[in-house]
């Protein structure tokens, strides 16, 4: 901690030197005024313990220097012991305190009185000093628990979001889908609007990886990922990595027709990545086969055999030689609808 300063303002060097010399036992630094224009430069260059101000001084008195002091919000803190020998009556000291001043000193000044006052007001300015020093640690201690706190609060939502995607894919995990479907579901129960899902799953993918490798398997897992999402363009479709290199896509507020157009499209699109594949006994590059469905989940139906539709016509697309779809509205199995492959 920094040593206290005490201002000592009189227009007499003699008066200096004695409070210099009262004052010399104190562990304090002591810095002269000789008038009240110099005191107030003082005080703006140093932060003081306490002020002994000479009452009576040309120019400019102690009252107006007090008042002035007292006027600054920088200084009116720095408590002022006015020191006189020629203001006794009792109404000029009430007018040192409406100055500003916190107690009053006669000369000739005693000792004893003075070093008892100073040492008061130096207890009070290292107790003042040592709790804004407090202050400023639970302030910055404050400071590094809110930084603290928005780091969680960011470690918390990247772990939220993390536990919601596809570490590989960057696409919503299967979780994610369980309660997305649910949520979609029941929102189509109050709306009374038709909801569509499309199973799609990569072909002869083992064949892939037996070929190319797990790295590259992994790689054309995120390319076939990337191509679905750009695929399904409104901001309600969602794709989600099902299981293994099986993917779903649902479609809220979607009739056959327009679950129908999304899968030629996502047939298409993975087609169109020319993703080599020397292992597919179909064809020489990637490929997809795709199960679509549609169901209007306020007719009381269930949404595990909607899925389980879906899964139905992604095997109709298998056996149908692959690169291509099948679609059949929910309850109607038997009556699946072809799409066409590409070539």
């Amino acid at each position: 901690m920094s040593i206290a300063k005490i201002l000592i303002v009189d227009d007499r060097p003699e008066n200096l030197f004695v409070l210099e010399s009262l004052l010399e036992e104190f562990d304090v630094e002591l810095i002269r005024a000789e008038s009240g224009n110099k005191a107030l430069a003082k005080v703006l260059d140093h932060d003081f313990a306490l002020v002994l101000l000479d009452v009576q001084m040309p120019g400019m008195d102690g009252y107006e220097v007090a008042a002035l002091l007292r006027g600054n919000t920088k200084t009116r803190h720095i408590p002022i012991i006015f020191v006189t020998a020629k203001y006794k009556e009792e109404t000029n000291i009430f007018q040192g305190y409406d100055a500003g001043a916190v107690d009053y000193l006669f000369k000739p000044l005693e000792p004893v009185i003075l070093k008892s006052k100073v040492n008061v007001f130096l207890e009070l300015y290292t107790q003042k000093t040592e709790l804004e020093k407090t202050n400023r640690e639970l302030d910055r201690q404050l400071s590094d628990l809110e930084d603290l706190k928005k780091l969680l609060e960011q470690t918390n939502a990247q772990l939220a979001q993390q536990s919601k995607v596809d570490g590989l894919t960057g696409v919503f995990n299967r979780r994610s889908f369980d309660e997305i479907f649910a949520d979609e579901w029941q929102r189509g129960k109050r709306s009374g609007l038709p909801l569509s899902l499309l199973l799609i799953d990569i072909d002869f993918f083992k064949d892939f990886n037996d070929t190319y490798g797990h790295v590259h398997g992994d790689d054309a897992l995120k390319t076939v990922a990337k191509a679905l999402t750009k695929a399904a363009k409104r901001h309600i479709d969602r794709v989600a990595r099902y299981g293994g290199e099986e993917f779903v896509v649902i479609l809220p507020e979607t009739d056959m027709k327009g679950a129908e157009l999304m899968a030629q499209r996502i047939c298409s699109a993975v087609y169109d990545l020319n993703i080599e594949h020397q292992g597919s006994p179909a064809q020489q590059r990637l490929t997809v086969s795709v199960g679509a469905t549609t169901v209007y989940p306020a007719g009381g139906n269930d949404p595990m055999e909607c899925i389980d539709a879906a899964d139905g016509q992604m095997y109709l697309a298998k056996s149908a030689g692959r690169n291509c779809w099948r679609s059949a509205p929910y309850g109607e199995r038997n009556l699946s609808v072809e799409g066409r492959k590409n070539e």
